[in-house]
């Protein structure tokens, strides 16, 4: 899923879319005071084993019937311990789960591809799961691949501190809250979700940073075995991996930084860019829907049906036919149904067909792919995404806007960009009542590291190819590779995008500079 920074926005989904120096001086006098009043050089963590467990056959059932569940496969899952604050190596440890995928008969291993799929929130441990079933043959045949869910993520020490309820009521929030009682009620409902996860973890809510998280991973790459770190990330994984890049570049063997978040962006401009973003994947669509030779199933104006949708949903939100469903679509979850097919166009047919189910009295599919988005489950439950996300973009010190900021934009960007401007805008109140301490994320340059290379997708709504550009840019040692297709990350959906990658990975060659690939 899906910086993607995706904070969870006031109306839950909008962006459901980061050394310390010793120094002193050394007395003069014998060697026994020059010892005692020396400055001392800060403790190093030390990297724990992993203690791995063969989860081969409890995977297997899960990945039963998926595309690549027919390869042949070798699964184990580990725990290792990690430094809870790297300034205090006494104050106690947090357990990190991985996942580690191997193909059966692997031959010329190079070592471990570690890979994070985004959020922040995302597992990392599913994610290498399913990049073992989809990756290209010959980046298996020399690498493991690992996932390592990020402190607070998944089961690696998970942040909880978001009710089931609490999270249902955000994701049918109205997604155009504009008058004072509709903004009022959103800003109520945000308040009180930072108000219970302070009370849940009060300063330690600030461990859960991408600095801290980029520390971890080092020390992982250790405990794995490898003397630099190969790492494939995906939107938040570009902010997490540039990160590592900035604390350790002598450790950077390569770098796969795909979808990559602007480093240069703004809170607020990364904000508007997404609303910009998806404003033009709907249209894009609409385009291919109303081009479909047997008729777009919303007709010929795609965007008025879902305009119209909207309007009917907060009045009247639609009842599901799937059984058991209670719920019933508010524009919030039509809203939120949508943003979740735009991610890919391979999602588009089934979008088409659950919108227009629902103009006809039927939410069950925009309630599925709704629940694809915000990560709940059949049974009501939700995984921790939503709290890791809030917790990892808050920690990482985002900007802050008053109400009456997050209020004037609102009504401003409704105007400009008329599907998701407003419920853009109001995410941005999200850290604003976030209490927790704050470790911004570094610039990043990297002096120093290996070629890192960086891809962007020409048609992504969720991080627009300006991040990859700048991120590039702000990069000492980087190649940009760009997809002229649509969707969110780009590898390995094509042949020229899987080519070049596999060619970094494995045998260190980057493209050239500004190397473009066809849609």
């Amino acid at each position: 899923m899906n910086r993607h920074r995706r904070p969870i926005a006031a109306l839950g989904g909008a962006l459901l879319t980061a050394a310390v120096a010793l120094s002193g001086c050394t007395s003069s006098g014998d060697d026994a005071d020059q010892a005692s009043s020396s400055p001392t050089a800060p403790a190093e963590p030390e990297a724990q084993p992993i203690e791995w467990t063969d989860c081969d056959a409890d995977i297997d059932q899960i990945i039963a019937g998926r595309p690549g569940s027919e390869r042949e496969l070798l699964f184990e899952c580990g725990t290792t311990t990690v430094p809870a604050d790297y300034d205090d190596l006494d104050g106690g440890d947090l357990q990190l789960f991985l996942v580690r995928a191997a193909a059966a008969g692997q031959t010329d291993r190079i070592g471990s591809l570690v890979v994070n799929p985004g959020g922040p929130g995302v597992s990392a441990s599913d994610a290498a799961i399913q990049a073992a079933l989809t990756l290209p043959p010959e980046v298996l045949a020399r690498f493991d691949v690992v996932g390592v869910d990020p402190r607070g993520v998944g089961l690696s020490t998970p942040v909880e501190c978001i009710t089931d309820e609490q999270k249902d009521a955000l994701f049918a929030s109205n997604p155009r809250a504009l008058d004072e009682a509709s903004l009022s009620a959103t800003f109520e409902q945000v308040d009180e979700v930072a108000a219970a996860c302070s009370e849940e973890y009060g300063e330690a809510l600030g461990a859960f940073t991408t600095v801290d998280t980029a520390r971890d991973m080092d020390l992982v790459r250790e405990s794995l075995g490898d003397e630099q770190l190969t790492f494939l990330g995906y939107s938040y994984g570009t902010t997490l991996g540039s990160t590592y890049a900035e604390l350790f570049p002598d450790r950077v063997r390569a770098l796969a930084l795909d979808g990559a978040v602007d480093p240069t962006a703004t809170a607020q401009e990364q904000a508007e860019a997404q609303a910009a973003g998806f404003e033009t994947a709907f249209d894009a669509f609409a385009a291919n829907c109303t081009g479909l030779i047997s008729g777009c199933p919303l007709g010929e104006d795609p965007r008025g049906a879902l305009n119209a949708l909207l309007d009917q949903s907060a009045a009247t939100p639609v009842p599901s036919s799937r059984e058991g469903e209670t719920r019933q679509a508010t524009a919030g979850l039509v809203l939120n149904g949508v943003r979740s097919a735009l991610y890919q166009p391979s999602a588009w047919p089934q979008l088409a067909q659950s919108l227009a189910a629902a103009r006809d009295g039927d939410a069950a599919g925009i309630l599925t792919l709704a629940d694809t988005f915000t990560g709940r489950s059949d049974d009501g439950s939700y995984s921790n995404v939503v709290d890791a996300n809030l917790a990892i973009s808050c920690a990482d010190g985002q900007e802050q806007f008053t109400t009456e900021q997050v209020s004037a934009l609102a009504a401003d960007w409704n105007a400009r960009y008329p599907l998701f401007g407003a419920d853009a805008a109001l995410g941005l109140y999200t850290c604003s009542a976030w209490e927790a301490p704050t470790t911004p994320l570094p610039e990043r340059d990297a002096a120093g590291s290996a070629p890192i290379m960086v891809i962007g997708t020409q048609g992504d709504p969720v991080t627009p190819p300006q991040g990859a550009v700048d991120l590039a840019a702000e990069l000492d040692n980087s190649s940009l590779l760009t997809w002229e297709g649509s969707g969110h990350t780009a590898y390995p959906k094509t042949d020229c995008v899987t080519q070049a990658v596999n060619a970094y990975l494995i045998d260190l060659v980057a493209p050239p500079e500004g190397v473009t690939c066809p849609a």
